[in-house]
């Protein structure tokens, strides 16, 4: 049951609660009229401490969409944090007009502090480097979507995998699942953390490579996750100068994917995918926007136990 639980992280939820949840966003997506009143009476507070625009109105347009209305912010100065309130205070008197809380904040830890005083519900849209599960469920729904299932993919993150919580959790999510191998493309400067690599990867017997070009690896994947390069991660601009193309897919590069490769992004992108791959039937990135109102629409009538 999944009913009045918080879902800080990925890992909070089993493969089964995913599964749950990706029947129904599947069954809503197929009927979306039968789930338009779901939710009516009910109250989503969306509490971002960080600008936002995807995850907010994806998580506005989820509930709207279900029948019930929201309430909230969109930036920490628009609240009364701004007036030195606690976080503590602040999630005890919104928790007291809504049915469950969606909470973006920079410092890391926050959602899970903010669980700990919450009367309803919090679903952490993002909290510093942590984690961020609702797009790993956005990302998991868009692959199985588009793959048939989690198991036996090639799956390649490109760009900036230190400091990318979708990355992370992704790599978490997706080592649940046998027989899949990850190539892990990115500069020196910005590869994945070694907990991921230790804990995550060698811990569950994931095989996994990495790489600096693109263009060297493109032809074995399966789904290619991009994200951004950004010029001030790196120590030296003559490095940035001499590896930043290596990481924007283009026309080029994508003649050498398989037919059936994947383009997924978190967004926002800058200029990592070029325009001309937006055409391409195999970018998913804005199918995958589409993806994520729909898993937070099952996650949201899950939470609040109206299905």
């Amino acid at each position: 049951m999944l009913t009045g639980r918080h879902v800080i992280e990925p890992a909070d939820l089993s493969i089964e609660e995913m599964e749950e949840i990706f029947s129904l966003a599947e069954k809503i997506i197929v009927d979306p009229s039968a789930f338009t009143d779901v939710c009516h009476g009910k109250i989503l507070a969306t509490l971002f401490f960080e600008p936002s625009t995807r995850t907010r109105l994806s998580f506005e347009a989820a509930m709207l969409r279900l029948g019930g209305q929201t309430l909230g912010f969109a930036e920490a100065s628009s609240s009364s944090a701004s007036k030195g309130e606690s976080l503590a205070d602040t999630i005890r008197v919104v928790s007291s007009y809504a049915d469950v809380i969606a909470m973006r904040n920079p410092k890391e830890g926050a959602a899970l502090l903010a669980s700990q005083f919450s009367a309803v519900p919090i679903i952490n849209a993002g909290d510093g480097g942590h984690h961020h599960p609702t797009q790993t469920l956005t990302d998991l729904l868009t692959i199985r979507a588009c793959k048939g299932g989690f198991s036996g993919l090639t799956i390649g993150l490109c760009g900036d995998l230190k400091f990318g919580r979708t990355v992370h959790s992704l790599c978490k999510a997706m080592s649940r699942y046998p027989d899949n191998k990850f190539v892990l493309i990115s500069p020196q400067e910005l590869s994945i953390p070694e907990y991921i690599t230790k804990d995550v990867f060698e811990k569950a017997g994931i095989s996994f490579t990495t790489e600096e070009r693109l263009e060297n690896v493109i032809g074995d994947l399966d789904i290619l996750y991009m994200t951004r390069v950004q010029q001030e991660r790196f120590f030296n601009e003559q490095d940035y100068i001499r590896l930043k193309d290596s990481y924007i897919l283009d026309k080029e590069k994508m003649k050498r994917a398989k037919n059936n490769m994947i383009v997924l992004h978190p967004l926002p992108r800058v200029n990592e995918i070029s325009p001309e791959v937006d055409a391409d039937p195999r970018a998913a990135y804005f199918k995958q926007v589409k993806y994520g109102m729909y898993a937070r629409m099952a996650l949201i009538a899950k939470l609040t136990g109206v299905l």
